[in-house]
């Protein structure tokens, strides 16, 4: 009996949640799922820390409803959908990371450049090597 051989698909893009991360893409993927998280208990974050400003450990009892109201949200929206969507978010915007930091490369090297041409430092180092080979 032979196999039948599995129909070839085109090629698709790269699973979005796609395992394992390093640990650094990993926290970056933390981070974005804490700001979101946050971002949609905004409203309970600010009404929590207004109570809280300028009190110390009164605001335990003082502020109770707007601490719980707080966590509450913050329970209700901490979980693994956020989480999926937070891993979803952060490799759909790799390529603005991509091209951020390319960005920032090319910026740097521009500065190193006119850096070292102020300076007059590339005519410097010519010198100072053809010494050196001189020796």
């Amino acid at each position: 009996m032979m196999a039948t051989p599995k129909p070839v698909t085109a090629r698709t893009l790269p699973s979005t949640n796609p395992l394992p991360l390093s640990a650094a893409q990993e926290a970056q993927v933390q981070e974005l799922y804490y700001k979101r998280v946050r971002g949609h208990c905004a409203d309970e974050i600010r009404e929590f820390a207004t109570c809280a400003t300028n009190r110390t450990f009164s605001a335990t009892w003082v502020c109770r409803q707007q601490r719980l109201a707080m966590n509450s949200c913050m329970i209700a929206h901490a979980g693994q959908k956020e989480q999926d969507a937070a891993r979803e978010e952060y490799f759909a915007t790799a390529d603005q990371r991509r091209a951020d930091r390319e960005e920032k490369e090319r910026k740097k090297a521009e500065a190193e450049k006119f850096f070292r041409e102020w300076w007059d430092l590339d005519e410097k180092e010519k010198a100072r090597r053809k010494s050196e080979m001189g020796k």
